[in-house]
């Protein structure tokens, strides 16, 4: 019996030295931010000087590793530690954004430097967006002077493109917002975009990254409201962002209103009940009769699984107007809110194919219900002859024609039989 310990088997093979260039590098910014500072030092504060600096530094210095590391000295003359104080350890620079004057020509030369370096070193994009949502995040840690400046340097960055509007999240942090300093860089931040560009320009970014909705967030819970929102922006001179503002929040509250009507009507609330809903909403919204009848058309023609059958949707469009046809005429008392209800009866047929043969069967219906007056659909019908571009008018006015003949036969012969009466 071999009592022998079996032995275990082992790897064998050649092993191989390390070689430095394979191993990790570890991240070790003092060399790095002495070199920029010993640099800028040198530049002074010549910001052409500066950028040509930047430029040929970016092949000799990993841009790419230290990114944060370069942006932090560049906007506060060295690295910033955790809440926006400067580290104590490394060697600083006084040539920076928060050491520059504070003036929006010396902020927009700023956003040059910052501007060529990243045209320059693509990669170092999206490191600067995340470095300005950093440094907005810090607010509370920098004088006013320097919050002042970094607002007026981002509005400028924002109205040229160089950054996303979605940065501004950053300014919903609930320490900012409660101290109020969300709404005070934004003040600063709005003037210098518009300065640049305009308020259209801000509209469209904003809506682009789903903001435009949002402003109200800068003031806290007990502030957010449009009064105060308009009154904040326009005593800081800014009342195109308070207009722009208080037409979003229109626009916020009347979607909001078609989904409750929508739902009033799909459940099949009492018409009277949905009336008097729509007409407290009007008052306090501040909504024309012209504006409630298209919202009110759109809940009713909403709320219904339409068939697919061409010959079958205009009877089941029929019956269901029928039905809410009292509503249609509480809000058409005045003669443009008839006009107003016809065009977008019009628009509703032509964007709808199944549609398209039933606007005069409803226009009828309506005026049978004293929904429409003979004097809206004269006026529809002659400017529509005169303006022939609007959404299949051609095919409308054609489909009307007959109608509108006995109508103007109906006038003649009752203007004839007054006449009579009068002699």
């Amino acid at each position: 019996m071999n009592n022998q310990k079996q032995q275990k088997p082992t790897l064998t093979g050649q092993r191989f030295k390390t070689r430095k260039r394979d191993e990790k590098e570890r991240f070790d910014p003092t060399q790095f931010q002495e070199s920029i500072v010993q640099g800028l030092n040198q530049t002074g504060s010549d910001l052409e000087a500066v950028a040509k600096f930047l430029d040929a530094s970016g092949a000799k210095l990993d841009y790419r590793r230290y990114a944060e590391t370069l942006f932090d000295i560049l906007v506060a003359g060295g690295m910033l530690a955790p809440g926006g104080t400067l580290a104590d350890d490394m060697t600083r620079t006084e040539f920076c954004l928060f050491t520059a004057q504070e003036d929006l020509e010396t902020m927009q030369a700023y956003a040059q430097v910052f501007n060529k370096l990243i045209r320059r070193y693509k990669y170092l994009e999206k490191g600067f967006e995340e470095e300005i949502k950093k440094l907005l995040l810090f607010l509370k840690g920098f004088t006013e002077s320097e919050r002042n400046k970094l607002a007026m340097l981002t509005g400028i960055l924002l109205a040229n493109g160089n950054i996303s509007a979605s940065i501004l999240n950053s300014l919903f942090n609930e320490n900012l917002v409660k101290e109020g300093v969300s709404a005070a860089f934004a003040v600063k931040l709005f003037k210098a975009w518009i300065n640049e560009k305009d308020i259209n320009s801000v509209a469209m970014m904003l809506r682009k990254v789903g903001m435009d909705n949002r402003l109200m967030e800068l003031f806290p819970a007990n502030k957010r409201s449009c009064e105060h929102f308009s009154k904040y922006f326009a005593d800081a001179g800014l009342k195109e962002l308070s207009d722009f503002a208080r037409s979003q929040q229109s626009i916020a509250g009347r979607r909001e209103l078609q989904k409750e009507l929508q739902e009033q009507i799909a459940r099949g609330d009492p018409q009277k009940e949905v009336i008097t809903y729509s007409r407290e909403e009007m008052k306090k919204c501040n909504i024309s009769e012209q504006s409630m009848i298209g919202i009110i058309w759109t809940s009713v023609m909403s709320c219904v699984e339409w068939n697919k059958k061409e010959e079958l949707v205009t009877e089941q469009a029929i019956k269901h107007l029928k039905q809410y046809s009292p509503l249609l005429k509480e809000f058409t008392s005045q003669g443009l809110s008839e006009v107003t209800l016809l065009h977008k009866i019009q628009d509703y047929c032509y964007d709808n194919i199944h549609f398209m043969n039933s606007f005069q069967k409803i226009v009828v219906l309506l005026y049978k219900a004293d929904v429409l007056s003979e004097e809206a659909i004269l006026k529809w019908y002659t400017d529509g002859t005169q303006n022939m571009t609007s959404k299949g008018k051609s095919v409308f006015l054609q489909q009307m024609k007959k109608f509108v003949e006995w109508l103007k036969n109906a006038e003649e012969e009752s203007d004839e039989e007054d006449e009579e009466e009068a002699d």
